[in-house]
This record gives C-alpha cells, structure tokens and sequence, in this order.
C-alpha cells in the first residue's frame, strides 16, 4: 500500500511548523487537511490558538477549523466521528489526508480507537478530586485498589490524573477502566496511518513560542479575549483553558503589565509543549520523527 491510499497524521509539539509543514505536504501528495487540535475547532479563538490564516485556508482545503461555538462543550469522541466523515469524503475525492494537531488524545482515538465511557457526572468527578486531594496520592491509590483491583500493575502509584479517572469510572459505572478499555472500537485499521512526529531542538522552540506570542499580540489577541470575555462561557468549559485568555484579562483588568502577560503566556506554551513531548515519548514511539524544514526527507519517508 502506498502513501497515496494512506492516511498521513503529522503530530508535535506547539509551536513546531505542523501547519506550515502540513501545507507543503498537501501541496506535493493532492492532500486536504484536517485538524486534530482541540482548541483550534472553537470559531471565536482563532489568534491565540494560532489557526491556520485565511490566505493558507485559500491554497489548501482544511476540515474542522473553528467550526464549534466556545460555549460548547465539545469532545474527543464527537472530533473523531466527524474525522471519520471527512477522511472518507476526501478520499471519495481522490485525494489524500492529512491529518495535523497537537492534541495527543485525538491521535490516540485515531489509532488505537475510542473508549465508550459514559459520562461521569460532575458532581462525581469533583468529590473524587476532593477526595484524593484530601487524602494525598499514596491513601489515595490504597483506596482506588480496594475499590478496583483490576488497576493494579496498569496504572502507575504517582499518575494522579489516570488514578482519580479509574475511581470515578469504577464508582460511577460500577465497571473497572480496564473493562471498558477491553471494549473498545477501532474505526481504522492500522496498516492505513503512516505516522509522523516534527521532533523539533528545545531551544528552537522556546525562540518560536516567543516569536509566536509577539505575533498574536500584534494581530489582536487582546481584542479576541475582549470579545470571547462579552460572551460569558461557564468556567468548566474547555474553551476557558485556551493559553492566553487567563493571562490578558489580567492585562486587561490592570492586574500585570503587557510584558508581564506576555511573558505568562510564553511560560505556559512552554509548559504545554513539554507536556506534548512528554506524552509523544510514552504514546508515540512508533511514530517517525522528522525535521518540519526537510519536506523532500519526508515525502521520500511516505514511499
């Protein structure tokens, strides 16, 4: 099977040249892209969660591109069944996908499939990080192989996050996560993913998230968390954790300096890049790295 009866997904960290890279990708192979970044669905956040421009939206068709109102809860299940959508619509086209984002969870339900956990309530998931929080991680773990035995040896003493989502599931459901893990469904097999990671020098990076952030300021970041702040979204919306919107109603209410702000947001896009890092040396070894400035290197890699 050639590349041109495969998927292309092209993952990395923020900031790295994905987009840019996608784009001359699509260009050489007849691709359209398609995102798979969670923030950059919302319609109203398109500066600070750096959404393709209009005049790159002209050269290339793009899917799933601030489609979804920030008032909207939106989730990884529903993205991935409207990905499914458009990947056989392109492919009715002949043309080839080219999937790009930051968001490792949509990979993830990409290839490996998706989970079919009913919601917990939020009443739930609040008291049960209430809980861990009072007891501390170590308590907390004992109680979680009490109540679900099954977790033992699968998820690790100090992930407090997979920990307090194992209690929650068990406690509400009545159903260990490794059950409803057993249960899950794949949408594509495997064989059609051909799977690249722009591994991009720390350094580099730290420079662009700087570059970046000037850019979103000079292209009227402010004026968007002034418009998004009008529109009022419940605080437990994902929306909310967009990198940015925190930092200039500070700005903006005179609880720091323009400096300051910016300065807040570069930390934060650092943090979150070493996170996606992270998350790619643990969930995607199988993934080719790649350099986003060597394109043919790449298009040699998809033959």
């Amino acid at each position: 099977m050639d590349h041109k009866s495969k998927i292309i997904l092209i993952a990395g960290p923020t900031a790295s040249g994905k987009s840019n890279f996608a784009l001359k990708l699509a260009k050489k192979i007849n691709g359209e892209i398609v995102n798979a970044d969670s923030m950059q669905v919302y319609k109203q956040l398109q500066i600070l969660t750096a959404r393709p421009k209009k005049k790159d939206l002209k050269k290339i068709k793009h899917h799933l591109y601030g489609f979804c109102d920030v008032k909207k809860k939106y989730s990884t299940g529903e993205w991935l069944k409207l990905l499914i959508k458009e990947i056989k619509d392109i492919r009715k086209r002949k043309k080839i996908p080219v999937v790009v984002g930051g968001t490792g969870l949509y990979f993830k339900a990409l290839t490996d499939g998706l989970v079919k956990i009913p919601n917990i309530p939020m009443k739930v998931r609040n008291k049960t990080r209430l809980m861990q929080k009072k007891l501390g991680q170590k308590k907390f773990y004992t109680k979680l192989l009490k109540l679900d035995p099954l977790i033992k040896n699968k998820i690790e003493k100090n992930d407090v996050q997979r920990s307090i989502r194992a209690y929650e599931v068990k406690n509400h459901t009545k159903i260990s996560i490794i059950n409803w893990f057993k249960k899950t469904k794949k949408y594509i097999s495997s064989d059609e993913f051909i799977k690249l990671y722009i591994d991009y020098p720390r350094e580099k990076l730290i420079n662009r998230i700087n570059l970046r952030v000037d850019d979103m300021f000079a292209d009227g970041a402010i004026e968007e968390v002034e418009r998004f702040n009008k529109i009022k979204v419940k605080k437990e919306n994902s929306s909310n954790k967009v990198i940015g919107i925190k930092e200039i109603t500070n700005l903006l209410n005179k609880h720091c300096t323009l400096d300051q702000a910016k300065e807040l947001i570069a930390i934060k896009t650092r943090q979150y890049a070493k996170r996606q890092a992270t998350w790619a040396r643990g969930q995607m070894q199988s993934w080719q790295k790649i350099n986003p400035k060597n394109l043919s290197l790449a298009l040699k890699k998809l033959k």
